[in-house]
Parts: structure tokens; sequence; C-alpha cells
């Protein structure tokens, strides 16, 4: 049995610029580390591990984002940039006041519109962007 999911983590080339994209989206810097050594090694199953690490909160403080960036080892492969109906491409969703002037901001840090924005009936608008390291993020605006 869990108790609870404590947050989504991505790995990125680009610390800065990933958390900047997701100070645009909204969350919070809580906090920025740099990890290594033989606990770290375990955990990845590699060797040699340095990377430096960022969380960030959501507004209401319930999820959390961690962000990697790896200094060691070199990754052996690019980011991915599949298609959206590969299995094992994780999403992160978020509900936003305005799609609109939310991806507006976002394309400002390099976000590109994997589709389009779509309306659901009266319920709501929802898209898909890519960001930093090809991260899709949905942004699902609720109609009252």
């Amino acid at each position: 049995m869990i108790y609870r999911m404590d947050y989504a983590g991505v790995v990125v080339e680009d610390l800065a610029a990933a958390i900047a994209f997701f100070i645009e989206l909204g969350l919070e810097l809580e906090g920025e580390a740099e990890v290594g050594g033989e606990w770290a090694d375990q955990l990845v199953g590699l060797d040699g591990v340095r990377a430096d690490i960022a969380v960030l909160r959501t507004p209401d403080g319930h999820s959390r984002i961690e962000v990697s960036a790896f200094r060691t080892p070199v990754a052996t492969d690019a980011a991915p940039r599949a298609p959206m109906n590969t299995p094992g491409i994780p999403r992160l969703t978020f509900p936003v006041d305005a799609v609109d002037g939310v991806l507006g901001r976002l394309r400002a840090h390099g976000a590109e519109l994997v589709g389009r924005v779509a309306q659901y009936e009266d319920i709501y608008r929802y898209c898909y962007v890519r960001g930093p390291d090809g991260i899709v993020i949905g942004l699902v605006e609720e109609l009252h």
C-alpha cells in the first residue's frame, strides 16, 4: 500500500531553463541541491553520478516536481520527442486560470504547442505543450 505521491521527476539538460519554465507556469522553487556519491549511483543504477536538482511545488503545496540535470555520467540518448501516442511518454497536467494566457507566457520560455487548444463540451479547454528538453505539460482551463 502506498501513502501518497510525493513528486514527479524529470531529467533535463538545462536546469536553469527548466526552473524558469516551471516558475512561469506558477510553481514555486522549494530548493536546489547537488547530489552524488555511492547512494546516488545505487539509486539510479549508474556509476559516478553528479547531478544538480531543483524541487518546485504547486501553489497549494500538495504537489512537487523534481528537475534533475546530470553532469556525470554523460547521457547516451537524447531527450524524447516521440509522438503523444508513444507508450511511456510522461505528461504532467496542471489546472490553469486561462490556457491562452499561460500558453503565451510559456512560449517565451520555448514551449511549443503539441496539437491545438481543444475544448471539450462546456467543461474545459485543454492543450499539451513541450517545454525544455521535450517535457510534455498539459494545461487545463475549467469552464464554468
